[in-house]
């Protein structure tokens, strides 16, 4: 498995981008108000995986019995998956803003939503932050990105 590039990432957001400005473009019409804490559940995941990274990279650190491998590989896919998650909806919420921002002086509701899509955001962004760093901490002491690219069976 590779670490998360920049790219990935980069064209994660643009698909979410897309699609939410499609959905929102096509559906506001339709959709019940955002609630100002829809993108909460991404910041109460980037905490707990801010948890895993500092437990990982504690006892890494302090030489104790490091975690079972099979525990640092879950701990990778999950970072891998959630930043690429929260890549997706930072294009989704800054879709929303896209979208809401020049309504929102004309219509209510847009004005009304548009906290929530800023919250979401941030709340993406920072599970974005938190998966980068939880990747970071389950490589192996003294790895880097020059050793992976020199396997070409990676």
């Amino acid at each position: 498995m590779r670490f998360t590039r920049a790219r990935d990432l980069l064209t994660a957001g643009l698909i979410g981008f897309g699609v939410g400005y499609l959905l929102f473009d096509q559906a506001y019409h339709a959709m019940p108000d955002l609630p100002t804490l829809a993108g909460g559940t991404l910041l109460v995941l980037a905490l707990i995986e801010l948890g895993f990274a500092a437990s990982a990279r504690n006892r890494i650190a302090s030489g104790r019995v490091v975690y079972d491998a099979i525990l640092i590989a879950r701990f990778a896919v999950l970072a891998k998956a959630s930043s690429l998650l929260g890549a997706i909806m930072v294009g989704g919420w800054l879709a929303g803003i896209a979208y809401l921002a020049p309504r929102a002086g004309t219509i209510a509701a847009a004005g009304d939503d548009l906290p929530a899509a800023v919250v979401g955001a941030i709340c993406a962004a920072c599970l974005i932050g938190a998966a980068l760093w939880l990747e970071h901490c389950c490589r192996a002491p003294g790895m880097d990105d020059r050793d992976e690219s020199r396997d070409p069976h990676a």
